[in-house]
């Protein structure tokens, strides 16, 4: 498998365009495509390294596609949080030096022992006693493995509430850092304040809780993971720069934590977002003039269009050239048989869309080709490697 990976991402890398306009004048797809532009992604994570106070750890759940791997391992990305024994597999067939952080809270006992004993994974999440006790006993009682407790608060400001399926009590919490402490195991401390958080001040508020945990535990966590949840600028959307983010982090933790405390993040969609747009063409166009069907959709790569309310920044060509001018809002319907698959928000584009006209959606490196399916026969194609992706106001 570690070979099949290797040796797909090198075929792939080898077809390279210069940009958007150039992969549709060379390639005239006819199926959608992943558009990747390492350059992008290799600014992001500079960003993140240089200005965190801390470790950077890529959440692979977000785009687990080799090139993204691939292209953090150079950019100095070391560290990978991982929830399945797939992403741990994949990421270290690309990374076989990465740390790997098993931050699933909810594991079953197989994927903890085949991660430690095989992968030489030696940090797992929990959020209760039982989980606990699952990872003491596939570990061995290994005093090097690491037990990251993940408390949770009331949601607020993000578009996904990670509290509803994870994460204990601040009471609860306390116990727990207690109870690695007395089997032996090295203490860490864990936060997730939501997918596309646009309030900084929800890390503060966090970072004074998990000082409060810390002090009533009597434990010194080895470390203080704040999670992912770092927004995305979409279409329309009011987000705060990542710096604002970062200071936020910053200044409450040196506030709240015991002087010295190791900082941790694990972005996702912050990481990868900007980095892919997808390419799709335009099947039909209703005679109605408002609504068109693309050859991918919300079984496809545009999945989160069902989940929250976004709106992705979007272009339109005609061959190699963008299209501008007058705009209608557009009913833009995928290409399967199902209702559904539609995308939740009307969509500007200009006027005169017709059929074999290419439709290019931005913003799609995170939870996009990781949740396509191949549902009604339909599915993505594969990703393309460009040296430029424009920037999207320029329709």
């Amino acid at each position: 498998m570690t070979g099949d990976i290797k040796q797909q991402w090198q075929q792939d890398r080898r077809e390279t365009y210069s940009c958007t306009g150039g992969f549709i004048a060379s390639a005239q797809p006819e199926d959608s495509a992943y558009l990747f532009c390492a350059a992008k992604l290799e600014a992001r994570a500079a960003d993140f390294l240089s200005n965190f106070n801390g470790a950077v750890s890529y959440a692979v759940k977000a785009n687990p596609e080799a090139r993204i791997l691939q292209t953090l391992r150079r950019s100095g990305v070391q560290n990978f949080d991982v929830a399945s024994l797939e992403e741990v597999r994949s990421t270290l067939a690309i990374a076989p030096q990465a740390t790997l952080h098993f931050n699933n809270p909810i594991k079953d006992d197989t994927s903890i022992a085949e991660a430690y004993q095989r992968y030489g994974v030696r940090s797992f999440a929990l959020d209760e006693t039982a989980e606990l006790e699952k990872i003491y006993r596939a570990c061995g009682g290994d005093p090097e493995v690491r037990y990251t407790v993940r408390f949770k608060l009331e949601h607020s400001g993000a578009a996904y509430d990670f509290g509803s399926k994870f994460g204990a009590t601040p009471d609860a919490a306390v116990q727990l850092l207690r109870l690695v402490k007395a089997r032996g195991g090295r203490p860490a401390l864990t936060f997730h304040p939501g997918s596309q958080c646009v309030e900084p001040a929800m890390y503060g508020r966090y970072l004074e809780v998990a000082g409060d945990i810390i002090e009533r535990a009597g434990v010194a966590p080895e470390l203080v993971n704040v999670g992912g949840g770092f927004p995305v600028q979409y279409a329309g959307a009011d987000v705060p720069e990542l710096a604002t983010f970062f200071a936020e982090i910053h200044s409450a933790a040196e506030r709240f934590l015991p002087a010295g405390t190791p900082l941790m993040c694990e972005p996702g969609r912050a990481m990868v977002a900007d980095s892919v747009s997808l390419l799709t063409r335009v099947i039909h166009v209703r005679e109605n003039g408002h609504s068109l069907f693309v050859n991918d959709g919300v079984y496809g790569g545009m999945q989160e269009q069902l989940l929250i309310d976004l709106q992705m920044p979007v272009r339109a060509w005609r061959g190699d050239s963008l299209l501008s001018g007058p705009v209608n809002e557009y009913h833009v319907f995928g290409p399967t048989c199902d209702p559904v698959d539609k995308l939740s928000r009307a969509t500007p584009l200009p006027k005169d869309l017709r059929a074999g006209d290419y439709i290019e959606f931005g913003l799609l490196g995170a939870y996009g080709s990781a949740t396509s399916t191949g549902f009604n026969g339909f599915r993505s194609g594969g990703y393309r490697d460009i040296l430029v992706a424009q920037d999207f106001s320029a329709r």
